[in-house]
Protein backbone atom coordinates (compact mmCIF):
# COMPACT_ATOMS: atom_id res chain seq x y z
CA UNK A 1 0.00 0.00 0.00
CA UNK A 2 2.39 2.63 1.23
CA UNK A 3 4.78 1.77 -1.84
CA UNK A 4 2.24 2.53 -4.45
CA UNK A 5 1.42 5.73 -2.66
CA UNK A 6 5.12 7.09 -2.82
CA UNK A 7 5.17 5.85 -6.58
CA UNK A 8 2.13 8.28 -7.24
CA UNK A 9 4.04 11.17 -5.64
CA UNK A 10 6.96 10.39 -7.52
CA UNK A 11 9.77 12.66 -8.47
CA UNK A 12 8.23 15.59 -6.13
CA UNK A 13 8.07 13.58 -3.13
CA UNK A 14 12.32 12.34 -4.07
CA UNK A 15 12.91 15.81 -4.40
CA UNK A 16 11.55 17.20 -1.16
CA UNK A 17 12.82 14.54 1.05
CA UNK A 18 16.29 14.22 -0.62
CA UNK A 19 17.77 17.36 1.60
CA UNK A 20 16.46 15.43 4.82
CA UNK A 21 17.66 11.81 3.34
CA UNK A 22 21.45 13.21 2.99
CA UNK A 23 21.39 14.58 6.51
CA UNK A 24 21.75 11.48 7.85
CA UNK A 25 22.44 11.36 11.29
CA UNK A 26 22.32 15.15 11.84
CA UNK A 27 18.21 14.78 11.30
CA UNK A 28 18.15 15.24 14.83
CA UNK A 29 18.76 19.08 14.18
CA UNK A 30 16.49 21.59 13.50
CA UNK A 31 16.63 22.10 9.41
CA UNK A 32 18.10 25.04 8.07
CA UNK A 33 16.50 27.52 5.80
CA UNK A 34 17.28 26.11 2.91
CA UNK A 35 16.21 23.01 3.67
CA UNK A 36 13.15 24.16 4.58
CA UNK A 37 12.26 26.52 1.70
CA UNK A 38 13.38 23.44 -0.50
CA UNK A 39 10.78 21.21 0.90
CA UNK A 40 7.92 23.62 0.55
CA UNK A 41 8.62 24.44 -2.94
CA UNK A 42 8.35 20.71 -3.83
CA UNK A 43 5.46 21.11 -2.22
CA UNK A 44 1.80 21.80 -3.54
CA UNK A 45 -0.04 24.96 -2.24
CA UNK A 46 -1.22 23.76 1.30
CA UNK A 47 -5.32 24.16 1.47
CA UNK A 48 -7.39 22.31 4.02
CA UNK A 49 -9.08 22.15 7.36
CA UNK A 50 -8.97 21.36 11.11
CA UNK A 51 -10.56 17.70 10.50
CA UNK A 52 -12.88 15.78 12.73
CA UNK A 53 -15.50 13.44 11.23
CA UNK A 54 -19.10 14.66 12.16
CA UNK A 55 -19.51 11.64 14.07
CA UNK A 56 -16.76 12.58 16.54
CA UNK A 57 -17.15 15.04 19.66
CA UNK A 58 -13.42 15.20 19.99
CA UNK A 59 -10.31 13.61 19.21
CA UNK A 60 -10.73 10.27 21.43
CA UNK A 61 -13.80 9.39 19.73
CA UNK A 62 -12.31 9.38 16.52
CA UNK A 63 -9.40 7.37 17.07
CA UNK A 64 -11.21 5.01 19.50
CA UNK A 65 -11.39 1.19 18.31
CA UNK A 66 -15.36 1.09 18.85
CA UNK A 67 -16.13 4.60 17.10
CA UNK A 68 -13.58 5.46 14.29
CA UNK A 69 -15.56 6.01 11.32
CA UNK A 70 -13.95 4.79 8.08
CA UNK A 71 -16.93 5.36 6.13
CA UNK A 72 -17.82 8.99 7.44
CA UNK A 73 -13.82 9.73 7.01
CA UNK A 74 -14.07 8.79 3.89
CA UNK A 75 -17.27 10.39 2.83
CA UNK A 76 -16.03 13.85 4.32
CA UNK A 77 -12.94 13.50 2.96
CA UNK A 78 -14.17 13.43 -0.44
CA UNK A 79 -16.06 16.44 0.00
CA UNK A 80 -13.00 18.40 0.55
CA UNK A 81 -10.92 16.84 -2.17
CA UNK A 82 -13.89 17.79 -4.63
CA UNK A 83 -13.52 21.55 -3.74
CA UNK A 84 -9.61 21.14 -4.07
CA UNK A 85 -8.25 20.69 -0.65
CA UNK A 86 -4.84 18.51 -0.21
CA UNK A 87 -4.12 18.59 3.51
CA UNK A 88 -6.12 18.03 7.17
CA UNK A 89 -4.82 18.86 10.26
CA UNK A 90 -5.84 16.20 12.75
CA UNK A 91 -5.38 15.68 16.53
CA UNK A 92 -4.16 12.36 18.00
CA UNK A 93 -3.94 11.81 21.65
CA UNK A 94 -1.32 10.31 23.89
CA UNK A 95 -3.83 8.16 25.61
CA UNK A 96 -4.61 6.56 22.27
CA UNK A 97 -1.26 5.13 22.04
CA UNK A 98 -1.02 3.81 25.60
CA UNK A 99 -3.90 2.49 25.56
CA UNK A 100 -2.98 -0.01 22.40
CA UNK A 101 0.06 1.72 20.43
CA UNK A 102 -0.38 -1.20 17.55
CA UNK A 103 -4.58 -0.63 17.33
CA UNK A 104 -3.91 2.98 17.02
CA UNK A 105 -0.98 2.55 14.54
CA UNK A 106 -3.08 0.31 12.16
CA UNK A 107 -6.21 3.12 12.27
CA UNK A 108 -3.49 5.87 11.51
CA UNK A 109 -2.67 3.95 9.07
CA UNK A 110 -6.17 3.13 7.05
CA UNK A 111 -6.59 6.87 8.15
CA UNK A 112 -3.71 7.53 5.74
CA UNK A 113 -4.70 5.00 2.88
CA UNK A 114 -8.41 7.06 2.81
CA UNK A 115 -6.68 10.36 2.67
CA UNK A 116 -4.35 9.41 0.25
CA UNK A 117 -7.06 8.14 -2.07
CA UNK A 118 -8.31 11.78 -1.83
CA UNK A 119 -5.14 13.33 -2.56
CA UNK A 120 -5.22 14.86 0.92
CA UNK A 121 -2.35 14.36 3.29
CA UNK A 122 -2.58 15.29 6.78
CA UNK A 123 -0.57 17.25 9.34
CA UNK A 124 -0.60 15.22 12.79
CA UNK A 125 -1.47 17.44 16.01
CA UNK A 126 0.81 15.39 18.98
CA UNK A 127 -0.46 17.54 22.14
CA UNK A 128 -2.89 20.03 22.94
CA UNK A 129 -3.75 22.32 25.36
CA UNK A 130 -7.43 23.62 24.80
CA UNK A 131 -10.65 22.54 26.42
CA UNK A 132 -11.36 19.83 29.10
CA UNK A 133 -8.12 19.17 30.93
CA UNK A 134 -9.39 15.50 32.37
CA UNK A 135 -9.11 13.37 29.28
CA UNK A 136 -10.70 10.19 29.74
CA UNK A 137 -10.73 6.65 27.55
CA UNK A 138 -14.02 5.23 26.64
CA UNK A 139 -17.26 6.67 25.53
CA UNK A 140 -17.59 10.05 25.57
CA UNK A 141 -20.51 12.44 26.94
CA UNK A 142 -22.73 13.56 24.06
CA UNK A 143 -22.65 17.51 22.70
CA UNK A 144 -23.47 20.16 25.13
CA UNK A 145 -26.80 21.68 23.67
CA UNK A 146 -25.78 24.85 22.31
CA UNK A 147 -22.12 25.10 23.30
CA UNK A 148 -19.31 25.21 20.59
CA UNK A 149 -16.90 21.85 20.75
CA UNK A 150 -18.25 20.95 24.22
CA UNK A 151 -16.46 17.51 24.29
CA UNK A 152 -13.02 18.66 22.96
CA UNK A 153 -9.92 17.47 25.83
CA UNK A 154 -6.61 18.28 26.01
CA UNK A 155 -3.40 16.28 25.41
CA UNK A 156 -1.80 15.48 27.82
CA UNK A 157 -4.43 16.01 30.89
CA UNK A 158 -3.80 18.12 34.13
CA UNK A 159 -2.94 14.80 36.04
CA UNK A 160 0.05 13.68 33.84
CA UNK A 161 1.10 17.51 32.95
CA UNK A 162 1.34 17.86 36.61
CA UNK A 163 3.30 15.02 37.42
CA UNK A 164 6.69 14.77 36.45
CA UNK A 165 7.20 11.29 36.74
CA UNK A 166 4.87 10.85 33.57
CA UNK A 167 7.02 12.30 31.04
CA UNK A 168 8.33 9.28 30.10
CA UNK A 169 4.82 8.22 29.23
CA UNK A 170 5.28 11.52 27.13
CA UNK A 171 8.47 10.31 25.68
CA UNK A 172 7.31 7.10 24.43
CA UNK A 173 4.32 8.39 22.56
CA UNK A 174 6.00 11.23 20.51
CA UNK A 175 8.82 8.32 19.98
CA UNK A 176 6.26 5.75 18.92
CA UNK A 177 3.92 8.02 17.00
CA UNK A 178 6.06 9.71 14.72
CA UNK A 179 8.76 6.78 14.69
CA UNK A 180 6.01 4.82 13.24
CA UNK A 181 5.36 7.33 10.37
CA UNK A 182 8.86 9.30 10.00
CA UNK A 183 9.20 8.37 6.46
CA UNK A 184 5.56 8.34 5.33
CA UNK A 185 5.45 10.52 2.26
CA UNK A 186 1.62 10.38 3.00
CA UNK A 187 1.90 12.87 5.55
CA UNK A 188 2.60 16.98 5.49
CA UNK A 189 4.22 17.74 9.03
CA UNK A 190 3.96 17.20 12.36
CA UNK A 191 2.80 20.03 14.86
CA UNK A 192 3.86 19.08 18.11
CA UNK A 193 1.96 21.21 20.51
CA UNK A 194 -1.53 23.08 19.67
CA UNK A 195 -1.49 26.53 21.81
CA UNK A 196 0.65 25.45 24.51
CA UNK A 197 0.07 28.21 26.77
CA UNK A 198 -3.78 28.30 26.03
CA UNK A 199 -5.10 28.66 29.84
CA UNK A 200 -8.82 28.26 28.40
CA UNK A 201 -10.03 31.46 30.77
CA UNK A 202 -13.01 31.51 28.81
CA UNK A 203 -14.23 27.74 28.61
CA UNK A 204 -15.66 25.13 30.51
CA UNK A 205 -15.18 22.91 32.41
CA UNK A 206 -11.97 24.27 34.82
CA UNK A 207 -9.44 22.50 36.46
CA UNK A 208 -6.33 23.68 34.75
CA UNK A 209 -3.04 22.21 36.55
CA UNK A 210 -0.70 25.04 38.22
CA UNK A 211 2.00 26.45 36.64
CA UNK A 212 0.90 25.03 33.58
CA UNK A 213 2.84 27.61 31.21
CA UNK A 214 5.90 27.03 33.18
CA UNK A 215 5.78 23.36 33.47
CA UNK A 216 4.84 23.66 29.06
CA UNK A 217 7.60 25.81 28.18
CA UNK A 218 10.25 23.32 30.03
CA UNK A 219 8.78 20.16 28.33
CA UNK A 220 8.28 21.53 24.45
CA UNK A 221 11.62 21.95 23.69
CA UNK A 222 12.17 18.04 24.51
CA UNK A 223 9.28 16.91 22.78
CA UNK A 224 10.69 18.75 19.72
CA UNK A 225 13.42 16.52 20.67
CA UNK A 226 12.33 13.48 21.16
CA UNK A 227 10.31 13.46 17.51
CA UNK A 228 13.80 14.64 16.12
CA UNK A 229 15.68 11.48 17.62
CA UNK A 230 13.50 9.55 14.98
CA UNK A 231 14.42 11.04 12.04
CA UNK A 232 11.17 12.31 10.21
CA UNK A 233 11.53 12.88 6.87
CA UNK A 234 8.42 15.22 8.00
CA UNK A 235 8.83 18.86 9.06
CA UNK A 236 7.65 19.61 12.72
CA UNK A 237 5.98 22.84 13.59
CA UNK A 238 4.25 24.31 16.82
CA UNK A 239 1.98 27.40 15.40
CA UNK A 240 1.96 30.73 16.93
CA UNK A 241 -1.42 31.68 18.52
CA UNK A 242 -1.50 35.19 20.20
CA UNK A 243 1.24 37.98 20.85
CA UNK A 244 3.78 40.26 19.79
CA UNK A 245 5.37 38.65 16.92
CA UNK A 246 7.23 41.31 15.19
CA UNK A 247 10.36 40.00 16.82
CA UNK A 248 11.77 37.41 18.71
CA UNK A 249 12.24 39.54 21.68
CA UNK A 250 8.95 40.38 21.87
CA UNK A 251 7.53 37.11 21.69
CA UNK A 252 5.70 35.48 24.53
CA UNK A 253 8.05 32.83 26.19
CA UNK A 254 6.83 29.64 24.32
CA UNK A 255 5.98 31.18 21.28
CA UNK A 256 9.74 31.83 20.99
CA UNK A 257 10.65 28.39 21.82
CA UNK A 258 8.04 27.50 19.09
CA UNK A 259 9.55 29.67 16.69
CA UNK A 260 13.28 28.43 17.40
CA UNK A 261 12.33 25.04 17.93
CA UNK A 262 10.07 24.54 14.14
CA UNK A 263 11.24 23.66 11.28
CA UNK A 264 8.77 25.63 9.13
CA UNK A 265 6.98 28.66 11.11
CA UNK A 266 2.97 27.54 11.78
CA UNK A 267 0.45 30.18 13.34
CA UNK A 268 -3.19 30.93 13.87
CA UNK A 269 -5.15 34.19 13.28
CA UNK A 270 -8.88 34.50 13.65
CA UNK A 271 -8.67 38.07 12.70
CA UNK A 272 -9.53 40.14 9.98
CA UNK A 273 -7.48 40.18 6.54
CA UNK A 274 -5.55 43.23 7.40
CA UNK A 275 -4.69 41.71 11.04
CA UNK A 276 -3.83 38.80 8.93
CA UNK A 277 -1.80 40.20 6.36
CA UNK A 278 0.01 42.17 8.79
CA UNK A 279 1.27 38.97 11.16
CA UNK A 280 1.97 36.99 7.62
CA UNK A 281 4.62 39.66 6.98
CA UNK A 282 6.18 39.89 10.94
CA UNK A 283 6.59 36.06 10.14
CA UNK A 284 8.09 36.65 6.43
CA UNK A 285 11.11 38.32 8.51
CA UNK A 286 12.19 34.41 9.79
CA UNK A 287 12.61 33.52 5.99
CA UNK A 288 11.00 30.14 6.71
CA UNK A 289 7.69 28.59 5.39
CA UNK A 290 4.89 29.65 6.87
CA UNK A 291 1.50 27.60 7.32
CA UNK A 292 -1.52 29.24 8.94
CA UNK A 293 -3.42 25.93 10.59
CA UNK A 294 -6.07 28.08 11.91
CA UNK A 295 -8.36 30.45 10.35
CA UNK A 296 -11.91 31.15 9.09
CA UNK A 297 -14.48 32.59 11.89
CA UNK A 298 -16.74 34.31 9.98
CA UNK A 299 -18.32 36.11 12.83
CA UNK A 300 -14.82 37.34 14.12
CA UNK A 301 -14.22 38.78 10.35
CA UNK A 302 -12.05 35.88 9.19
CA UNK A 303 -13.82 34.77 6.01
CA UNK A 304 -12.58 32.55 3.18
CA UNK A 305 -13.81 35.14 0.22
CA UNK A 306 -10.81 37.85 2.03
CA UNK A 307 -8.41 35.53 3.73
CA UNK A 308 -7.66 32.96 1.26
CA UNK A 309 -6.48 35.04 -1.82
CA UNK A 310 -4.14 36.94 0.83
CA UNK A 311 -2.70 33.46 1.97
CA UNK A 312 -1.91 32.50 -1.84
CA UNK A 313 -0.02 36.17 -2.77
CA UNK A 314 1.71 35.58 0.10
CA UNK A 315 1.95 31.87 -0.69
CA UNK A 316 1.35 30.97 2.63
CA UNK A 317 -0.39 27.50 3.24
CA UNK A 318 -4.29 27.55 4.48
CA UNK A 319 -5.83 25.26 6.71
CA UNK A 320 -9.26 26.37 8.29
CA UNK A 321 -11.68 25.61 11.29
CA UNK A 322 -14.03 22.65 10.86
CA UNK A 323 -15.00 20.85 7.85
CA UNK A 324 -18.54 19.51 8.71
CA UNK A 325 -20.94 20.43 10.79
CA UNK A 326 -21.40 17.75 13.47
CA UNK A 327 -20.80 16.35 16.95
CA UNK A 328 -18.33 19.41 17.79
CA UNK A 329 -21.00 22.36 16.86
CA UNK A 330 -18.42 24.25 15.84
CA UNK A 331 -20.74 26.37 13.59
CA UNK A 332 -21.60 27.90 16.80
CA UNK A 333 -19.78 30.69 18.06
CA UNK A 334 -17.28 31.11 21.13
CA UNK A 335 -19.70 33.11 22.79
CA UNK A 336 -21.93 29.53 23.15
CA UNK A 337 -19.55 28.95 25.90
CA UNK A 338 -21.04 31.62 28.57
CA UNK A 339 -24.84 31.68 26.50
CA UNK A 340 -25.26 28.19 24.88
CA UNK A 341 -27.41 28.61 21.63
CA UNK A 342 -30.08 26.36 23.05
CA UNK A 343 -33.61 27.73 21.42
CA UNK A 344 -32.05 29.97 18.97
CA UNK A 345 -29.03 29.68 16.57
CA UNK A 346 -26.71 32.45 15.10
CA UNK A 347 -27.13 34.07 12.34
CA UNK A 348 -23.87 32.79 10.65
CA UNK A 349 -21.96 29.69 10.86
CA UNK A 350 -18.97 30.65 12.77
CA UNK A 351 -16.85 27.63 11.76
CA UNK A 352 -17.23 24.64 9.38
CA UNK A 353 -17.90 24.57 5.55
CA UNK A 354 -20.14 21.57 4.74
CA UNK A 355 -23.82 20.44 6.10
CA UNK A 356 -23.81 16.77 7.39
CA UNK A 357 -25.01 15.61 3.88
CA UNK A 358 -22.25 17.41 1.99
CA UNK A 359 -23.49 20.39 0.85
CA UNK A 360 -21.64 23.23 1.20
CA UNK A 361 -22.58 25.99 3.56
CA UNK A 362 -22.14 28.79 1.23
CA UNK A 363 -21.64 27.77 -2.57
CA UNK A 364 -19.78 30.53 -3.16
CA UNK A 365 -16.92 29.67 -0.77
CA UNK A 366 -16.84 26.28 -2.39
CA UNK A 367 -16.11 28.26 -5.27
CA UNK A 368 -13.77 30.47 -4.17
CA UNK A 369 -11.51 27.76 -2.80
CA UNK A 370 -11.77 25.57 -6.19
CA UNK A 371 -10.76 28.44 -8.38
CA UNK A 372 -8.38 29.35 -5.89
CA UNK A 373 -6.37 25.56 -5.43
CA UNK A 374 -7.06 24.92 -9.36
CA UNK A 375 -4.93 28.11 -10.32
CA UNK A 376 -7.82 30.43 -11.49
Amino acid sequence: MKGSVLKGYGFLVLLAFAPMLAMGQQAQQRWTEAQANAWYAAQPWPVGANFLPSTAINELEMWQADSFDAATIDRELGWAEGIGMNTMRVFLHNLLWEQDAKGFEKRMDMFLAIAARHHIRPVFVLFDSCWDPHPKLGPQHPPIPGVHNSGWVQAPGAEVLGDPTQTPRLEGYVKGVVGAFANDPRILAWDLWNEPDNGNDSSLPKGEVKNKNAIILGLLPQVFGWARTTHPTQPLTSGLWHGDWSSLDAMPPLARVQVEQSDVISFHNYGWPEDFEQKVKQLERFHRPLICTEYMARGAGSTFDTILPIAKLHHVGAINWGLVVGKSQTNLPWDSWQRPYVSDQPTVWFHDVFYADGKPYRTREAEIIRNLTSGK
